[in-house]
């Protein structure tokens, strides 16, 4: 038999604060009924006896648990580092727990996920990453926002227009066309894409981005596009795949800053300067885009503030119509891109 002692009960706080149960659930929960100063006096008592509220209890009791539910595609992903960073300030704030969890960029895992937290009474979720084109799973995860929503649930997303929440949304097709105005601009011509896998939305967005803004000056139809994980690995295979496609492209942008970063050290390493041979851009501006070299021109997104925004969102009481939150972009030009050495032969001018 153990001689560890049992933990303080909140029956103990009630006898140390001179009150009953009942009460000192109340002043414990900040319920109505009992007075600040009784309130105080009985929180102070629960600090002496180092009593610790059971969280999963009182939610098996009914009760809301205080805990939101975080769900990212890759918690690996400085993107996704970066959202997490502005939900955690504010639960902070507020006094709530997040349980954060990862799917791998896998509809049938995010599906999974968001049952998980609700089998443990969490009643908040927030949903960051980017939707899927074309799949059943994506149907399922919608029928499944409806059902938790239509039992008092509460969802925000991130990133996602086509399920009927209050979303966050990124300005990823503006942002697409001013990255690829850029480019045109310095004088490229001979452009190729590293793109994250093709059945997200949010490579979709980009993509359609970068066509409006080349449609006057390429033939979008001759620009290479190459799909791969969005990832840093991702971005080194697929610009090695590009390249081998077309040896003269004088610019190479990737869809996200991981992916671009991968293409830049594969440059790098197979004798390309950059940006005096191949200019490189990205997507997103996470914090190692300031720190490679060469300094990675990119697509500032306010990633923190998008956390934050969704977790305000996602603790206001529903609205008779889903909320939407678009962000602003901004160009971060620093020393990956260049005008190209010499013009590309046979290329249409503006």
């Amino acid at each position: 038999m153990s001689d560890r002692p049992s933990p303080p009960r909140l029956i103990d706080v009630a006898e140390a604060a001179g009150v009953s149960l009942a009460t000192a659930s109340r002043a414990l929960n900040d319920s109505t009924g009992v007075s600040a100063t009784l309130a105080a006096h009985v929180r102070a008592v629960a600090a002496q006896v180092g009593y610790v509220p059971n969280s999963h209890a009182r939610a098996l009791a009914g009760g809301q648990a205080a805990i939101v539910g975080l769900i990212v595609h890759d918690v690996g992903d400085p993107y996704f580092g970066e959202i997490a960073r502005g939900v955690l300030r504010e639960t902070e704030k507020r006094g709530y727990m997040a349980l954060i969890s990862q799917t791998q960029r896998d509809p049938h895992a995010e599906l999974s996920r968001i049952r998980s937290l609700r089998a443990h009474r969490v009643n908040a979720i927030v949903l960051a990453g980017s939707g899927y084109i074309g799949t059943a799973a994506e149907a399922d995860i919608a029928a499944e926002v409806r059902s938790f929503t239509a039992a008092g649930g509460r969802v925000a997303v991130i990133g996602r227009h086509r399920l009927p929440v209050d979303a966050v949304l990124p300005d990823n097709v503006n942002g697409g066309v001013t990255i690829m105005k850029h480019l045109l601009g310095l004088g490229h011509r001979r452009i190729g894409v590293v793109a994250g896998p093709a059945n997200l939305t949010t490579v979709e967005d980009r993509l359609s981005g970068l066509r409006a803004a080349a449609s006057s000056v390429l033939d979008w139809s001759a620009v290479p596009v190459i799909h791969g994980d969005f990832t840093r690995e991702g971005g080194a295979s697929s610009a090695a795949r590009l390249l081998r496609r077309d040896p003269g492209l004088t610019a190479v942008v990737a869809l996200n800053d991981p992916m671009a970063v991968g293409a830049l050290s594969w440059l790098l390493n197979s004798g390309r300067r950059v940006p005096s041979d191949v200019s490189v851009a990205g997507f997103d501006d996470i914090p190692v885009a300031a720190d490679v070299h060469p300094g990675l021109t990119t697509v500032r997104l306010p990633m923190v503030a998008m956390g934050a925004q969704a977790l305000e969102l996602v603790l206001r009481p529903p609205a008779s119509r889903p909320r939407r939150r678009r962000t602003g972009h901004e160009l971060v030009p620093r020393a990956s891109t260049a005008p190209p050495r010499r013009p590309a032969a046979g290329a249409r001018t503006p």
